[in-house]
């Protein structure tokens, strides 16, 4: 047996749905795998079709094209190296989640993924078959364990299938979407899973945005709980580890265990030297600001780039949201692909549309301003005589926020730029917000980001930076809509610091009415909210996609009806 067994875990970003181009780069990055020392590579779970592919799995073709892939990797990975590629391949009722393993010009041996996620974001059981057997790759006298994401997430259930086996390592390709929070528990129950099989686990995985999900890499190899080595989040990266010669027990014959496949690849792969100065310079976690900006940042540039725009277009207020989403924007894209427009009406304050100019002019953007003042007198004009001696009311707000949409699609139209909306968790959760108005837009940056959150994130990004990105006096103004006069967002919400914690109980713990007054909050106020989360689901449903970043989502995580008249409200 050679001394130890390097093993390549190549972080990888695919494009769904794009077969051909993902297979060329799995052919790339397994030639550098190989040319750096590695015997074995490993891409992530479903790295040729990318994930998630949803419906696309319940068209034969679309799984018929991604085998015809795995046939063009046999005749196109290196032969100097064992490759295992996720991939959708065929099962007897249904596709399967599939680890596809490679040697010498031929697939050697595939797993399927056992324990199919259906919570949150994920509904697999939905369009996969299940597997029903591990699978021991046997490489140089080293044993391996395959899993993909979910098989490695209950270490008891996890052991049981693996232990007896007597293994080297357990290799997981893996597809697991970030959330704020969510690397330290996913660290913490792989080192479990280590520890109960008693053999290193060697984690890979995607990197990269998909619609709202973002995938934040962050590989690594765990013995027991302790990191030996661990790959950058968000960004694409190859991590090279070793797996060392150790006493294991003896491969279990299959006929003592049939529910175990065996995979021999007696082909010796070149032992070189590869460098394996990742082990000692393991990057160190970001924090957690800098680590939820730089997920908005990769959900926004591949959203933008793998649906081929060449730029984007915001609506600009002066207020703190447009500003976080064009500093966001900028980062992702850089200055030259991202138009501001500022719309004025009688109601905006000289400090908003000051701080619009200042920002542009900080971020260095195209900035252009459409006063609306005209349009809005025009359309009143119009509009009054449908309903004579009526009072002024949010009609007329509306509006308001309606001309601004219409100008900023008719921008997009033109120009083909995707227009990004500008509205946070906070709004979209209570309704605060105008439907065919400011939530006009292809992709909603920020719509999973709670309003005390964009207060954290613009502060840490000019500290970040050194200087005021986005104005100080954008960050210091009280909330406004400004669509009548001295309008603040405290006159028909509570305080965002208060509202944020509500939200946070109701929307992404499910907790009831009077488990969050127990906690110590106001009974009216907790009453307010969930009324206004409860009546205003209909928008949200009509809302664009948008990065998501907390445990709980609207869309994917959080699905509830519209025509709902269940209340716990007194």
């Amino acid at each position: 047996m050679m001394s130890r067994l390097v093993i390549a875990l190549v972080q990888f970003n695919p494009t769904l749905g794009a077969l051909d181009e993902n297979t060329t780069r799995i052919v790339l990055r397994a030639r550098e795998a190989a040319e750096q020392g590695a015997q074995v590579a490993v891409f992530p779970e479903l790295a040729v079709s990318g994930y998630p592919p949803e419906d696309l799995i319940l068209k034969e073709h679309f799984v018929a094209d991604c085998a015809r892939q795995l046939d063009r990797l046999a005749g196109e990975l290196p032969r100097n190296i064992i490759c295992i590629v996720g991939c959708p391949t065929r099962g007897e009722k249904r596709a399967r989640n599939s680890a596809v393993m490679f040697a010498d010009g031929r697939m050697a041996g595939v797993y399927h993924k056992q324990l199919l996620p259906n919570y949150g974001v994920f509904d697999e059981k939905r369009v996969f078959e299940a597997g029903d057997r591990e699978v021991c790759l046997q490489v140089g006298g080293y044993k391996l364990a395959v899993h993909i994401c979910e098989d490695s997430w209950f270490p008891e259930q996890t052991a049981a299938g693996v232990r007896e086996i007597g293994i080297h390592a357990v290799i997981n390709l893996s597809a697991s979407p970030y959330a704020r929070g969510k690397l330290l528990k996913r660290i913490d129950i792989l080192g479990k899973t280590a520890e109960a099989v008693n053999a290193p686990l060697l984690y890979v995985n995607l990197v990269g945005g998909q619609d709202e999900l973002v995938f934040d890499g962050a590989s690594l190899m765990l013995e027991g709980n302790a990191i030996v080595s661990r790959a950058g989040q968000f960004t694409e990266e190859m991590l090279l580890v070793a797996v060392d010669d150790k006493a294991v027990p003896s491969v279990i014959s299959p006929a003592v265990n049939p529910e175990v496949e065996y995979i021999f690849i007696d082909e010796q792969v070149p032992a070189l030297e590869a460098d394996l100065a990742n082990r000692t310079d393991a990057p160190e976690p970001l924090d957690d600001f800098p680590e939820v900006y730089t997920a908005l940042v990769t959900g926004l540039r591949d959203y933008v780039n793998k649906n081929g725009f060449k730029q984007v277009i915001i609506a600009i207020s002066g207020g703190i949201d447009s500003a976080l989403v064009a500093a966001i924007a900028v980062d992702a894209l850089g200055a030259d692909r991202v138009l501001g427009v500022t719309m004025p009406s009688q109601y905006s304050s000289e400090g908003t549309l000051s701080d619009a100019g200042l920002l542009a002019q900080s971020l260095g953007i195209d900035f252009k301003t459409v006063p609306i003042q005209a349009l809005v007198d025009t359309f009143l004009a119009e509009l009054e005589v449908l309903w004579p001696g009526r009072e002024t009311d949010v009609t007329e707000e509306n509006i308001q926020a309606r001309i601004r949409g219409t100008i900023i699609m008719a921008l997009s139209n033109k120009l083909g730029h995707l227009v990004l909306a500008t509205g946070n968790k906070s709004e979209l959760a209570t309704g605060y917000c105008t439907l065919y108005g400011d939530m006009c837009g292809g992709f909603s940056v920020i719509k999973d980001v709670p309003k005390t959150l964009v207060f954290d994130l613009c502060r840490w990004r000019n500290v970040a930076e050194g200087r005021e990105v986005i104005p100080q006096t954008t960050i210091d103004r009280p909330p406004s809509a400004e669509l009548r006069p001295d309008q603040k967002d405290s006159d028909s919400l509570p305080e965002y610091a208060v509202l944020d914690q509500i939200l946070e109980r109701y929307v992404e713990r499910d907790q009831g009415r009077d488990a969050i007054v127990a906690e110590g909050f106001d009974p009216k106020i907790v009453s307010q909210v969930i009324r206004l989360v409860d009546l205003n689901e209909y928008k949200r449903r009509q809302a664009p996609p948008g990065v998501k970043i907390t445990p709980k989502a609207f869309g994917k995580d959080r699905r509830m009806p519209i025509t709902n008249r269940y209340r716990e409200l007194d």
